[in-house]
């Protein structure tokens, strides 16, 4: 209403549509019906109002070209000087649970997205605004400045961009097959501006569907490019991947909660206990020097307990499914400490997303291809793991497949003891891990992320004393490495899966 009281009060005619039009008169502006100018109504349950030219021919006319004057005033068409469109809500319908597909039929725009190409290709002539947080060019008169002109017309062009990507998605995520597209549109709108990159000399921007949300900031400072690339992989970590059922049977995890500590998008603690604040000890616990400056994430609600073990080291984030008002007001002491709380779903959701990096200029994408067989395990050695030893493999399984590669990670008592990212040298991935581990390495199980060339990596695990290992099939030296496991009386399961993480 701000806007139209204002152009009102200039004395500009202003046209609208529907329900806009209904609006505006409720509230004593002097608008017409857009069906004055086109001399039709609204037609075909209101999917035609303004494709006509008596609407696009004032607002493409060249105001310096005598033959589109002479033509706009051969028919009568009035100069259309400014084009404001709010697009049916397509993304928000869809966002909605139980949305069906003729619900978001009908809130795609056609018109609309029209009206803003048009009024964006003569943002010369034209001024063109999509969004509210733009008004106040208008009111302010900012507009008549064709640099602002041009820059809003940028916009609009960005607009329907994001708008035809979500429609995309949205049909291509409702078909059967499960391809990747045909076409990857990442045109997405800008969710928060960054102070800087990966490091003070890089700009950067956080970008976002709107069909998504961030979770929720409860305190601390502005999240940062890097605090956002942790945040993402300490949830991942929350979701609890399928472990093969004919061979592990889970004793009661779905009542466990769990914590993890990630940092510079490894994780350098994860575990499993009946309480929170159990949990985060234990996370923290094992390895506390990594931990320092790290971000902490729980798949349940923080309370005070919680949150007393988490003040105890410094972290950049702590994000739960929700905070108790004294663990909240015990956190929010540490001031720069940012609290997020997100949505139980999130997690799940990520996981299922296409991946998108950027490489040679272009973009690499991919998926977990759910037509792909399932993960199975083999034992392949003599000596069958125990019903403790296949679940500590389980754990250390879920966790490695979030560990960059070459990526050891040794687990016991539902603790990870020992992690090791990002090493070239196999063997010294597997003795970094086992270092760190140190005692609690013996009788504990370990998982590679690759496979074992040679039996040195698996010797590596045996001589600091693991009991259980896990590690892909597929080598043309499988036979060796599972002679070294008899040799060495440790229990090998091969999985059908890998996980290299770059």
């Amino acid at each position: 209403m701000e806007l139209a009281q204002a152009l009102a009060a200039r004395g500009t005619p202003i046209y609208a549509t529907g329900g806009t039009y209904a609006h505006l008169r409720k509230y004593g502006v002097d608008a017409h019906e857009v069906a004055e100018l086109t001399g039709f109504g609204s037609l075909l349950s209101g999917r035609v109002k303004t494709l006509h030219p008596r609407v696009f021919g004032g607002i493409l006319a060249d105001r310096d070209d005598p033959v589109h004057e002479g033509e706009r005033v051969r028919h009568g068409i009035p100069r259309i000087g400014i084009v404001v469109i709010n697009l049916y809500p397509f993304e928000k319908t869809v966002a909605e649970a139980g949305a069906s597909l003729e619900e978001a039929i009908e809130q795609i725009d056609i018109g609309g997205v029209a009206l803003i190409r048009a009024a964006a290709k003569n943002f010369e002539h034209v001024t063109v605004v999509v969004d509210p947080h733009q008004y106040g060019l208008i009111v302010g008169g900012d507009s008549a400045d064709v640099a602002v002109r041009r820059l809003l017309a940028t916009r609009a062009f960005e607009r329907t961009a994001e708008y035809d990507s979500a429609i995309a998605r949205y049909f291509g995520a409702g078909m059967a097959a499960a391809d990747l597209p045909g076409s990857l549109a990442l045109t997405l709108p800008i969710a928060m501006p960054l102070r800087y990159g990966e490091n003070p000399q890089s700009r950067a921007a956080f970008y976002l569907p709107r069909t998504e949300f961030l979770p929720e900031q409860l305190g601390g400072k502005t999240l940062s490019y890097n605090n956002l690339l942790d945040l993402d992989a300490t949830l991942r970590l929350m979701v609890r991947a399928p472990l093969p059922a004919d061979l592990i049977v889970p004793a009661g995890s779905d009542g466990l909660v769990r914590a993890a500590i990630v940092k510079h998008t490894i994780p350098c603690g994860v575990a499993e206990r009946l309480e929170a604040a159990q949990a985060a000890r234990a996370a923290l616990d094992a390895d506390r020097v990594s931990a320092f400056g790290g971000v902490a994430a729980l798949d349940g609600t923080v309370d005070l307990a919680t949150a007393e073990v988490l003040a105890g080291v410094f972290l950049e984030i702590v994000a739960a499914h929700g905070f108790d008002d004294d663990a909240f007001a015990r956190l929010r002491r540490k001031k720069d400490l940012r609290l997020i709380r997100y949505d139980p779903k999130l997690p799940a959701r990520l996981a299922r997303e296409l991946r998108v990096r950027s490489a040679l200029g272009g973009l690499l994408a991919e998926d977990d291809d759910p037509k792909a067989a399932p993960e199975r395990w083999r034992v392949a050695s003599h000596r069958q793991p125990t019903e403790d030893e296949l679940r500590a493999l389980g754990f250390a399984w879920d966790v490695v497949r979030h560990v960059k590669s070459n990526g050891v990670a040794i687990v016991r008592d539902g603790v990870t003891r020992g992690i090791c990212a990002g090493q070239t040298n196999r063997v010294d991935a597997v003795r970094i891990a086992a270092g760190h581990a140190g005692e609690f390495a013996r009788g504990a199980a370990c998982a590679s992320d690759g496979f074992f060339p040679f039996r040195d990596g698996l010797d590596a695990a045996a001589d600091a004393g693991c009991a259980a290992i896990i590690a892909p099939e597929g080598s043309i030296r499988d036979a060796e490495v599972v002679a070294a496991a008899n040799e060495r009386n440790v229990a090998l399961v091969f999985s059908s899966y890998r996980h290299f993480l770059h």
